[in-house]
């Protein structure tokens, strides 16, 4: 096999327990590669085939998986379902619409936190899903004992073999991580203090009386309160209360200099 290893990614397999996941009669090499890289971007590393329509291994799915390589190095071939779960203890299952069966039904959010709790216990956990056209058998499924189904758009509910394990990789990833839902990007800034920030009303105002912005006595309070509003109501940073100082205190210097002349107000010279 040709395949270039530069550009690889370091994977490794996780520490413990983590989902394997098994692959039933995949029909397009392309398709077992763009599992890899969904597969590494979820943090999953173990790989099983189950008789790939075209043999294995194959160059395209070295190709397709954009540097996922160490998982389909790592990949086992298997004949049938029963062997490639053969030393499994819990069995999920994709299945867009199960039918005529009585077993557990989860999202995959929930079957994430469910792999999550049996990993946790030492549990050997795998995920079985389908080929490319027709999904997986009654057989196959019957080998599961949760079946997982994606709550997506019921008049058009089609992915295809990657996106499938995409959407389980993310839950997996995302059931454990610690990424805050929103956060503020301030770069290497910080938020301003309430302090810092009447300090620059302050500054503000004084100039807004100076220029006669705020010459209406009954609206003056009105009007500060509603610019201080523009700016408690985000998050300002203190380099843009920097960068605003200086905007007021330019904007000061040319109504001296090129605006009116006020009493008392001397124009300095050029």
């Amino acid at each position: 096999m040709t395949r270039d290893a530069e550009g690889a990614a370091p994977l490794e397999p996780p520490a413990g327990e983590t989902p394997v996941v098994v692959l039933v009669n995949p029909q397009l090499a392309d398709n077992i590669g763009a599992t890899a890289r969904a597969m590494a971007n979820g943090g999953l590393f173990h790989l099983r085939l189950v008789a790939p329509r075209d043999g294995w291994p194959q160059d395209r799915a070295w190709a397709a998986a954009s540097g996922a390589d160490r998982i389909l190095e790592a990949a086992t071939l298997h004949a049938t379902v029963d062997e490639a779960v053969a030393d499994c203890h819990r069995v999920f299952a994709t299945c867009p619409r199960p039918r005529h069966v009585v077993v557990p039904v989860a999202t995959a959010r929930e079957a994430a936190s469910d792999l999550r709790a049996a990993n946790a216990r030492g549990l050997r956990a795998a995920i079985l899903f389908g080929p490319e056209r027709a999904g997986l058998t009654a057989e196959d499924l019957a080998r599961a004992d949760t079946l997982v189904r994606y709550p997506l758009n019921p008049a058009f509910n089609s992915l295809n073999l990657a996106q499938a394990v995409m959407v389980m990789a993310y839950e997996w990833w995302t059931a454990a991580d610690a990424t805050p839902p929103r956060d503020f990007q301030t770069h290497k800034t910080r938020v301003a203090t309430r302090g810092e920030l009447e300090n620059f009303m302050a500054h503000l105002v004084d100039e807004l009386d100076a220029c006669g912005f705020l010459r209406n006595a009954p609206k003056r309070a009105g009007m500060v309160r509603n610019l201080r509003h523009w700016f408690v109501r985000g998050e300002v940073t203190e380099q843009e209360l920097r960068t605003l100082h200086g905007v007021v205190a330019e904007l000061s210097r040319g109504r001296r200099t090129r605006g009116r002349i006020e009493p008392g107000m001397t124009i300095p010279e050029a």
